[in-house]
């Protein structure tokens, strides 16, 4: 009953319906792309290997902290294990190079969504002129053409409403996704801040990271 009160609706709101669903497709297939990388992201997470590594640079164990990088998914343990490796250049160059292309990865496919909150309404708002355009014509036609123009605008307005449930559908996970951006790229920051920070800590004690880092690359 209610498939063919969908289809009966899809069919009334005319062919401009179409590309209507096509975007409705598209950005389910983006939504859920990026909800997949998200929690792909968030199961990477180990809390407590990165509070190690970050004691470790802090006591100036380079070795450990790098190792806690091996053999480990963890974004911001590949981050500082990158850092660390290219030391003997620049830690802080290597970590930022690091966060950004991780950083470009969680605002993949964003556009996409972003162009569809503006889309899918003016598929809307034009599905409804021209049936509205088409409802107009049977004025003067007959008695019964009000009855007709009435129903017909009633019809077109249908493409509008769709235009617009895909754009709020589309506009609520959009800010969403935007703000875990902001949160990953604030968080990016403050590890490899704070992780030159215990870098230069244990210098002051001794402990030269770019020694460890030329022993990196003889080995």
């Amino acid at each position: 009953m209610i498939a063919n009160i969908v289809i009966d609706t899809f069919f009334k709101g005319g062919w401009v319906m179409w590309p209507i669903v096509a975007t409705a497709f598209l950005a389910l297939c983006v939504l859920l792309d990026r909800i997949l990388w998200w929690l792909r992201l968030q199961s990477r997470m180990r809390g407590a290997d990165q509070e190690r590594a970050r004691e470790a640079l802090g006591i100036g164990d380079f070795a450990a902290a790098w190792q806690l990088g091996h053999n480990t998914t963890d974004p911001y343990l590949l981050n500082l294990r990158e850092g660390m490796t290219h030391a003997h250049t620049s830690m802080l160059a290597a970590m930022q190079l690091h966060a950004t292309h991780l950083v470009e990865k969680s605002e993949a496919r964003m556009w996409v969504l972003s162009t569809l909150i503006t889309l899918a309404p003016l598929l809307g708002l034009f599905g409804t002129v021209v049936g509205i355009m088409r409802s107009f014509s049977f004025v003067g036609a007959e008695q019964l053409a009000a009855a007709k123009v009435s129903g017909g605008i009633a019809e077109a307005l249908i493409a509008t409403a769709c235009g617009i449930a895909i754009a709020i559908c589309c506009l609520l996970p959009y800010n969403f996704f935007r703000k875990r951006v902001a949160v990953l790229r604030g968080s990016l920051e403050r590890w490899i801040n704070h992780s030159e920070l215990l870098v230069k800590s244990a210098k002051e004690h001794g402990h030269d990271l770019e020694a460890f880092a030329a022993r990196l690359r003889q080995s």
